[in-house]
């Protein structure tokens, strides 16, 4: 019996805790500093910003190092316009290939 109603209150606990989201926020609300130390606080986020070109918005997903991103991808060097800089080096995830020696 108490097996039963301990897999009851895991099953109920289950369906109440928030599912795992990802945060959204705008790269030009946050200096460089600001911005990289978010990505490394929360692992993964998504960025928007205005493309350089053609002002049109932009979104992607950064993250804190290679473990933030799914199999068959790694960490790579990118970007991203903020308060106080156009081109603030955070990471994002690409593919990978079996000739990547990274």
């Amino acid at each position: 019996m108490k097996k039963i109603v301990l897999l009851g209150l895991l099953a109920v606990s289950a369906m109440t805790t928030p599912a795992l989201a990802i945060n959204r926020y705008n790269s030009m609300s946050y200096t460089c500093s600001q911005a990289q130390a978010l990505v490394g606080r929360e692992r993964a986020v998504i960025f928007r910003y205005n493309s350089g070109r053609t002002n049109l918005p932009l979104y992607d997903r950064f993250v804190a190092d290679r473990d933030s991103c799914d199999i068959g991808f790694y960490a790579d060097r990118s970007y991203i316009p903020t308060k106080d800089s156009k081109s603030c080096p955070v990471n994002s995830c690409v593919p990978g290939s079996d000739y990547d020696e990274r």
